[in-house]
């Protein structure tokens, strides 16, 4: 559940008084000149040939980074944070870092094109699964990777039975786009800077359509920077940006001049878009398959996101970072991420469960409250939490100037019909469930059993566990058949999956076999950079005990200098960039 753009949301967040300015609402007339433009536009980009197309993506890549302070201090200051502080950090990561190296990779892709035909993916990266198809590791791609990312991984599992018809794949997707063109509107979201960007990168190199990109009213005080940024796509008629609520979203959706629709939001949205708003016409509209809007249409629409704790033995030390492995994530933005945890997952027997709810719990007092800055977010906590048994919610920090409490609903039974297994939290409500099982095999076969059918969402997933046990044969086989089960378009093994929503490179939604009728976390893929056409899912996975420490996870000194220099090298690759780097960490 992230911005609307077709439903307006709650309004009772104060709007921080240093926030930024918000642009006007779009008029018609400038809708309609944008869309001609766009309409125009699209043959030419069609025309384009992949080294032109790279070339423009070379330019928006300097402009963007060049932007990125500003982007970066109103972003802070949107959320109430001071941008000085180690606040900043999540900016500089969560919006230029990942923008920069999107573009950058669609662009080295684009390049590799023009000389080999195909993107380049090297024999070593290339592994047979055992149980058919292909694992393509995304990253590490090259030594900069190896010294941003030690010992993280990012592979892409493929529906393809040879290197060979990878390529071949791949050639011919790019062939498609330069027969084929259109204008695509994108839904863009408010919780998270990149997230639009990286939608419009996606439709315009990997679908070949020119894209009219209608921010969400959450961060629409980005969009002129945007705009700034995007110049040498805007000037010529391949991208144009719109603003507003749900007024200008609606008239966008039903224009004849959009071709296509890309839609980040709540599956709310996408219902209302798809089926007309909540009630018995809209029931009747989908049983008959009556649809409001007929054009292709794709979408990440959120997830209750699960973190399975695998009920090994751990020792204090790893148990301590298994509670910040999940605390981190969980604390990330305030909580505002569709890859923000909302169940962990346990075992009822493990003996060092209440060990490990204690340390959950400890790490959440000792951690400021935030400004619950998302439109909604006051209203769904509240909604929320009074579905809870009383007594059963723990609270670390109090409810006051736009802050909410750190909460935390421990002992939810499997078997319950509790809403929090079907509404995304999309606040900071923590849930955890013990599930019967007697040992980790069992609990590698119940915890996925439990997320797939009970948990709404196919986006994301994690599993936690120590890698000193995955020397047990029957064990570490047992964590590859729980990470196929996963009906999740990505799943990370001790490892946030927003790794692979970051990567540029790997496919981002859903996991396949979603419907109009029944979308669940969102129908296609996003990002991929490398232009999969059979993709399956994306696994990221780390050392439990890694160094250093992810930038998010608490305990870790962290500091707006590093994250900035980890974005700097994903902009520009360089030994210089490396440098600065290892400068920041020993700091």
């Amino acid at each position: 559940m992230q911005a609307s753009d077709v439903e307006q949301r709650g309004t009772e967040q104060p709007w921080p008084a240093n926030a930024p300015v918000r642009p006007r609402p779009s008029e018609p007339q400038e809708l309609e000149a944008a869309l001609d433009r766009l309409s125009e536009g699209a043959e030419r980009f069609r025309k384009l040939s992949a080294q032109a197309r790279a070339e423009l993506l070379r330019a928006v890549l300097a402009r963007f980074w060049e932007l990125s302070p500003a982007m970066v201090e109103l972003g802070c200051r949107a959320r109430g944070v001071d941008p000085a502080s180690a606040y900043a950090g999540e900016e500089w990561l969560s919006g230029p870092g990942i923008t920069v190296r999107a573009i950058r990779v669609f662009a080295e892709t684009l390049e590799e094109i023009a000389r080999l035909g195909a993107p380049r993916i090297e024999a070593s990266a290339v592994m047979p699964l055992p149980h058919g198809g292909l694992a393509v590791t995304v990253c590490p791609r090259d030594g900069y990777d190896r010294v941003a990312f030690p010992a993280w991984q990012c592979d892409v599992w493929v529906d393809c039975d040879h290197p060979s018809r990878l390529a071949e794949q791949q050639a011919a997707a790019y062939q498609r786009l330069s027969k084929e063109s259109g204008v695509a509107l994108v839904l863009g979201a408010g919780n998270v800077g990149s997230i639009s960007v990286l939608d419009v990168l996606h439709q315009t190199f990997a679908e070949g359509r020119v894209c009219l990109l209608k921010m969400s009213p959450a961060n629409a005080y980005l969009g002129p920077l945007f705009e700034r940024a995007f110049a040498p796509l805007v000037e010529r008629g391949f991208l144009a940006f719109a603003y507003g609520g749900a007024d200008v979203g609606a008239f966008l959706v039903g224009h004849p001049a959009v071709d296509a629709l890309h839609i980040t939001g709540s599956v709310e949205t996408h219902d209302t878009i798809i089926w007309g708003p909540k009630g018995q016409e809209r029931e009747e509209r989908r049983r008959a398959g009556r649809l409001l809007v007929t054009k292709p249409i794709t979408s990440e629409l959120g997830n209750v996101t699960p973190v399975l704790v695998v009920p090994a033995d751990y020792t204090d030390r790893e148990l301590e970072r298994a509670a910040r492995t999940v605390v981190g994530m969980f604390l990330d933005n305030a909580s505002f991420n569709c890859v923000t945890p909302r169940t962990i997952v346990t075992a009822r027997g493990w003996p060092q469960r209440a060990a490990f709810l204690a340390a959950i719990t400890q790490l959440l007092r000792a951690t400021p409250t935030r400004l619950a800055y998302y439109p909604g977010a006051h209203a769904l906590y509240d909604r929320l939490l009074a579905t809870v048994e009383p007594g059963r919610a723990q609270f670390f920090g109090e409810r006051r100037d736009g802050h909410l409490p750190w909460t935390f609903v421990p002992g939810l039974s499997p078997e319950s019909d509790a809403p929090l297994f079907g509404i995304e939290p999309f606040c900071c409500i923590l849930t955890e469930v013990p599930v019967d099982a007697k040992d980790p095999v069992e609990f590698l076969e119940q915890g996925p059993a439990f997320v797939n059918e009970r948990l709404w969402g196919t986006l994301n997933a994690s599993v936690i566990v120590p890698d000193r046990h995955l020397r047990d044969v029957a064990l570490d086989r047992a964590l590859a058949r729980a990470v196929r089960a996963l009906r999740y378009g990505t799943v990370g093994i001790n490892l946030w999956p927003a790794f692979g929503y970051g990567m540029g490179t790997a496919p981002w939604g859903g996991a396949p076999g979603s419907t109009l009728a029944d979308p669940q976390s969102g129908l296609g893929w996003g990002h991929n950079a490398l232009l999969f056409q059979s993709a399956v899912k994306t696994v990221v996975r780390a050392p439990l005990m890694g160094q250093p420490e992810p930038p998010w996870n608490p305990g870790r000194r962290r500091h707006a200098r590093l994250d900035c220099a980890l974005a700097a090298l994903q902009a520009d690759p360089t030994p210089r960039n490396i440098a600065r780097l290892a400068w920041a960490l020993v700091r």
